[in-house]
């Protein structure tokens, strides 16, 4: 079992512009305090076949974490179009959001991120042909995010666990408001809606 478990993960700001900088709050759970921080990152994948086109677009460090159910902020910027294919700016895209304790990733939460023009298919195709006008682009996030857990080694004393580490289990998550387990024991979260930071978040 982890010490850390995701609760919820808000998006503030959704739908919106695709310049827009991401804006959401995440809720955790802790069983025992930790000694170090938690690290968190955003990663913008346009391009599942290239992975050298992924954008680490954000990161930031939460900590001095008490155990309990605690929540942070976190503001990223969106992803540099000017990196992104041409061909891949429009249509469905992935956005992650992974968590670490000691550079051990136990946790990742994945969201399809659909943008299109702000006038729909109508303006895509009088835009055909032409370079994409990214500031009349907008974005949508899927409320279906699919968890990946990853068994780490954490330094404070856990509960009794049979797995072995770096074992990850990954489910779908099919609704938007509550976190917990199914009946077929699998762990669903779910999901009202989603600088570098170079310093901690509080936790709230």
């Amino acid at each position: 079992m982890s010490i850390v478990t995701i609760r919820n993960v808000e998006f503030l700001n959704n739908p919106a512009r695709f310049t827009d900088p991401y804006r959401f709050r995440v809720t955790f759970e802790c069983l025992s305090p930790l000694p170090d921080d938690l690290e968190w990152k955003l990663i913008y994948v346009s391009c599942p076949e290239n992975a050298a086109l992924d954008q680490e677009i954000d990161s930031c460090l939460v900590g001095p974490v008490p155990p309990g159910v605690n929540s942070f902020e976190f503001q990223s910027p969106a992803p540099d179009h000017k990196l992104i294919p041409e061909q891949d700016l429009l249509g469905v895209a992935a956005l992650i959001l992974t968590g670490s304790y000691a550079e051990q990733e136990f946790v990742r939460v994945g969201y399809y991120q659909n943008t299109e023009y702000e006038g729909g298919e109508e303006e895509r195709l009088s835009m055909e042909g032409k370079k994409v006008a990214v500031e009349r682009l907008v974005r949508d996030i899927t409320k279906k995010p699919r968890v990946t857990r990853f068994q780490i080694k954490w330094d404070v004393a856990p509960p009794q666990s049979t797995g072995a580490l770096g074992a990850a289990t990954s489910a779908a998550v099919p609704s938007a408001d509550s976190y917990g387990d199914d009946d077929n024991g699998k762990d669903q979260m779910d999901v009202d809606t989603p600088t570098k930071s170079n310093g901690n978040i509080p936790i709230s």
